[in-house]
């Protein structure tokens, strides 16, 4: 059986009992791992509490550049063990969530697998909300498979890798991504594009039987952070074509701009012409200026000259 650590990446105060829920549900998963790192992102005050009340677990300091790709590296160099997985700090695991990300490791083909992030709204679901634009609030989206099927990377709140690829190709970019509440994000999709060109006839998987639930805070359910997430995506992504090339590894932006939002908003048209719901109008609407404001973050970052990156 193959050997498996669960990072955890934290950075601030306010998620304190988040980071204790998300520790005891890996804590309590029906297939334990063999360790777990809880990263703390330059915080030492968090650091010595999460060492006090956890003393069973690995709590380190991240030891790379501040931000989310930093920890996550971090936490790859403390782990030590076949696979590694990641959860967020601000995210609680199924019991079973672990044992069915692991199994997937079976096939030596398959060399990341993720799963599904449902959204926990603290202050209740936005009815202007697209659910095509989950992903601004860290979430699974409308568009992504509702089964077992390969993609080109899973959600970061939720995933998963066999250690040898960080080993051999490196881990996450540092300059691509988070730092501490700026909206930044892709430093996945990097990743997953930089090991899939240097790995061909590699997997990665979505299973939605994986799930973990995502807390989304108040101020993510408003419309000015929405846009803010949104513009953000837009300059990730020119980071990541900056770092990688286009080539056809922004194949599934063109497939969920092309397919899924025509989609979205034709349903959010419907449901205010047929189901008399006038907030459908306003769905549709939010998937127009989504696409308007990543597109126009793209746009923007591209002849900047955008992120420098590390």
């Amino acid at each position: 059986m193959l050997s498996t650590t669960v990072v955890i990446c934290a950075y601030c105060d306010e998620r304190r009992r988040q980071l204790d829920d998300a520790i005891r549900s890996v804590l309590d998963q029906t297939r334990r791992p063999d360790r777990v790192v809880v990263v703390i992102d330059h915080n030492q005050g968090l650091l010595l509490d999460i060492r006090a009340a956890f003393a069973d677990i690995s709590v380190v300091a991240n030891t790379g550049k501040p931000g989310l790709s930093g920890a996550r590296n971090t936490g790859i160099r403390h782990s030590g063990t076949d696979i590694v997985a990641f959860l967020d700090d601000d995210a609680v695991a199924d019991p079973d969530w672990l044992e069915r990300l692991a199994a997937h490791y079976a096939d030596a083909a398959v060399i990341g697998v993720g799963g599904k992030v449902t959204p926990l709204w603290q202050a209740g679901r936005p009815r202007w909300f697209p659910e095509e634009f989950q992903w601004v609030v860290g979430c699974s989206y409308r568009g992504l498979p509702d089964a077992l099927r390969p993609v080109r990377n899973p959600i970061g709140c939720n995933m998963s890798f066999r250690r040898e690829v960080f080993a051999s190709f490196g881990g996450f970019r540092e300059g691509i991504g988070r730092t501490g509440q700026d909206g930044a994000g892709c430093e996945e999709t990097e990743l997953c594009i930089r090991l899939r060109q240097q790995m061909p006839g590699s997997h990665i998987l979505y299973d939605p039987a994986a799930v973990v639930h995502h807390h989304v805070t108040a101020g993510r359910s408003r419309w000015t952070y929405f846009r803010r997430r949104c513009l953000a995506e837009g300059r990730s992504k020119s980071a990541v074509v900056r770092a990688i090339g286009s080539g056809d590894e922004l194949g599934a932006e063109q497939v969920y701009v092309r397919r899924i939002l025509p989609a979205g908003i034709l349903r959010g048209l419907f449901d205010t012409a047929v189901r008399l719901d006038p907030w459908g109008l306003l769905r549709a609407l939010g998937i127009v200026a989504g696409l308007a404001f990543t597109t126009a973050g793209y746009a923007s970052a591209k002849f900047s000259g955008g992120r420098r990156l590390a």
